[in-house]
């Protein structure tokens, strides 16, 4: 039984057809969307699903893949597909994660738990936020040997900041994801009209509170510099990840400072609005990156989301240059009906939508994916 179903026949609705929880044999980010709002809040769902502003950037973000036109090549024999690669050295078996988003207590009663655990289930490399309702190391916690990301916001005082950072290094992150589009909040209309505030019955687990730990809890500045890209490495021991470049003179700055990787990225349309879409941003910061070294001597990689919904979005993003591509609101929709299970199912419904667009395109592996697989429409 979905939450759905179960929901209404708690309200005393009238039931619904039978077939109401019978799966369509594909992924169906739109109907998992539409039951994703009836099992939630209004104003919850406003969280998730909104931007800023006019919501501009976030209506555009998905048709800005579609801008794009696959090349197919043929009669290369391709009868399987290999989707397995490594991300800044850890290995995935696919290039679709799970980008960092807030307040996942609010869609699950489990949370980041059962979002690392569907995230595990696939291969998939999770992302965890700065605003999870679980700890550092309670999130690190589940399917240890899955690669996690920690995503870190400069919210509080710089020791408050430096003890995150050195905490997910401990608790075995792989790398640290500074989210640098955010030196204050933009304007999300819907957020505004419902008055929006974190549920009383869940907590903000990893920010300290003025009686809890006063010494942490003195605010400061939100603005990261290019300095704190080497500082932070240094404080947690992880390769730094910045997330929330649009510019190709923002990229190539960072990866001067000792960034190892640069995450093109619109925060989900939730803050500059309208701003270049994610998949109009990527060539240009792909070309500015190209031939730098990380730190520790590889190549710079680069990241994406934004918008992408299907497997198509996926490989068109690959031959743009990224190395993976990160989900949000699809895992969010997920995990509401479905918990981890839920989760599971988007990452590897997006994956297998992949692997076969691949197939057709007659390639059989991640890096037989080149940028003349794709072609700008018009």
């Amino acid at each position: 039984m979905s939450r759905l179903t179960q929901r209404r026949r708690e309200a005393g609705e009238e039931p619904l057809p039978d077939d109401v929880d019978r799966e369509p044999p594909f992924l169906d980010l739109v109907r998992l969307e539409a039951q994703a709002r009836a099992v939630l809040e209004p104003s919850v769902y406003d969280y998730y699903a909104g931007g800023a502003e006019t919501e501009t950037t976030l209506r555009e973000a998905p048709e800005a893949w579609r801008s794009w036109r696959l090349r197919p090549r043929v009669l290369r024999g391709v009868d399987d597909v290999d989707l397995s690669t490594t991300l800044l050295g850890s290995p995935v078996a696919t290039p679709v994660g799970v980008a960092p988003w807030a307040y996942q207590g609010m869609a699950h009663p489990e949370g980041e738990l059962a979002t690392a655990r569907g995230a595990g289930a696939t291969g998939s490399l999770m992302c965890v936020s700065t605003s999870a309702n679980h700890t550092v190391e309670e999130v690190a916690a589940v399917e240890p040997e899955s690669p996690k990301w920690y995503q870190l916001y400069r919210l509080h005082s710089p020791a408050h900041t430096a003890e995150l950072a050195r905490r997910a290094g401990e608790a075995g992150y792989r790398a640290l994801v500074l989210t640098v589009d955010l030196p204050l909040l933009g304007r999300r209309r819907r957020d505004l009209v419902h008055d929006f505030a974190l549920p009383a019955d869940l907590r903000m687990a990893n920010h300290p509170t003025a009686e809890d730990r006063p010494e942490l809890s003195a605010n400061a500045s939100a603005t990261w510099t290019f300095d704190d890209i080497g500082r932070y490495a240094e404080l947690s021991g992880l390769p730094v990840v910045v997330k929330g470049v649009l510019r190709g003179d923002d990229a190539a700055r960072c990866v001067q400072a000792g960034a190892s990787a640069v995450w093109v990225s619109t925060h989900g349309g939730r803050q500059v609005d309208p701003a270049v879409a994610s998949a109009h941003a990527l060539p240009e910061v792909v070309t500015a990156v190209r031939g730098e070294t990380a730190p520790d001597g590889s190549d710079v990689e680069v990241y994406a989301d934004g918008g992408v919904r299907t497997g198509s979005d996926v490989l068109t993003a690959l031959a743009l240059g990224a190395r993976a591509v990160f989900l949000g609101r699809p895992t969010t929709w997920g995990l509401a009906t479905g918990g981890a299970a839920g989760v599971t199912r988007v990452l590897a419904g997006l994956s297998e939508e992949l692997a076969h667009t691949m197939a057709l395109c007659g390639l059989g592996a991640l890096s037989e994916v080149t940028p003349d697989t794709v072609v700008r429409s018009g």
